[in-house]
């Protein structure tokens, strides 16, 4: 039966109506904020390339995580940028590295956030680049031992949850070795499965201060026309351990969300990145683009799509929207 007895648009007519039968329901629960932490003190430095976000000294970022966590946003995933950088990263698993800091100082001020450290080598290498450089290339193997030694460091530190963000070959299955056998079984790790080589990382690269010196990450991150290669990633990490996997970017990713989504029952983080972050941003500051309504269109698109958390910069702004919404 169709029209005219059949008439989609009668459960539109009214606002109460279209909440009784909306599909997607974005939540704050959702919600993952990114926070970028520095050397020094009382330090906040905006990022040029993106408005409203900001590098922060450890005792900023802590007062950073108590607003978060005040608006009922439920974790923070943090990135360092050290004092020092070395040609293998030592930084990122020094005792007294800055991430390692921040998880003690803001675990003692906010002990519920949950806090997941990215795992990586970029930002504390002098190279810029994700891994261990030999021959000129990255090392995948000598890599993958240091990031299990980076992410004991974090799990030691107090951190609820690490994030491999590499994409080096078998780093899960060596991380979840190293935190078992050091008595971090109950530390998770969201493994970034499906992390794509995109030109929608640059702003994050000025963030992070982790822009390769040279080449590039196509012979690690995968390919933006690949689909059914992500499904391969995310197949062998569940199998090396991974508790949460990750698809980034999102927006132009919807279509991987949404068949990971149908493939694996593990629950599924999208990261909304800095270039969707800064393009949307420039929009709005022309007056392009309606700022609340777009925001709130675009995270639910990511929600609709399959994933069960969403890492983005627009955490906070979503907060008052959805305050509003449903008010």
């Amino acid at each position: 039966m169709g029209f005219p007895y059949v008439r989609l648009r009668r459960l539109r007519m009214k606002e109460g109506l279209r909440r009784m039968i909306r599909e997607t329901r974005l939540s704050k629960d959702n919600l993952v904020y990114p926070v970028f932490v520095r050397p020094g003190e009382n330090i906040k430095v905006e990022i040029k390339s993106m408005p409203g976000c900001y590098q922060l000294s450890i005792d900023k970022a802590v007062d950073e995580c108590k607003g978060v966590y005040d608006l009922g946003i439920p974790a923070v995933i943090l990135f360092g940028i050290p004092e020092y950088k070395d040609p293998y990263g030592s930084g990122a698993y020094a005792d007294n590295g800055i991430i390692q800091r921040t998880i003690e100082r803001i675990k003692k001020s906010i002990p519920d956030l949950v806090l997941i450290a990215d795992v990586c080598l970029c930002e504390y290498t002098d190279h810029g680049h994700c891994g261990i450089i030999k021959n000129g290339i990255v090392d995948n193997d000598s890599t993958i031992e240091i990031l299990a030694r980076e992410a004991l460091s974090y799990a030691k530190a107090g951190v609820d949850m690490v994030a491999p963000s590499d994409m080096m070959d078998g780093r899960i299955k060596k991380i979840r070795e190293k935190l078992d056998s050091k008595g971090f079984s109950t530390v998770p790790i969201m493994a970034y499965s499906a992390k794509y080589s995109s030109s929608f990382y640059g702003p994050f690269r000025e963030a992070a201060e982790s822009a390769p010196s040279f080449g590039d990450r196509k012979s690690y991150q995968m390919d933006f026309c690949n689909s059914r290669e992500a499904i391969r990633e995310i197949e062998l990490d569940i199998e090396e351990g991974a508790d949460i996997v990750m698809v980034k970017p999102a927006l132009c990713y919807l279509d991987i969300i949404a068949k990971v989504r149908e493939r694996f029952d593990l629950p599924i983080a999208a990261y909304n990145v800095s270039g969707e972050y800064a393009m949307v941003m420039a929009a709005i500051e022309k007056g392009w683009l309606d700022k609340d309504m777009i925001i709130y269109e675009m995270l639910t698109s990511i929600k609709r799509a399959g994933a069960d958390m969403i890492i983005t910069y627009f955490a906070k702004d979503i907060v008052d929207i959805l305050n509003n919404i449903d008010g």
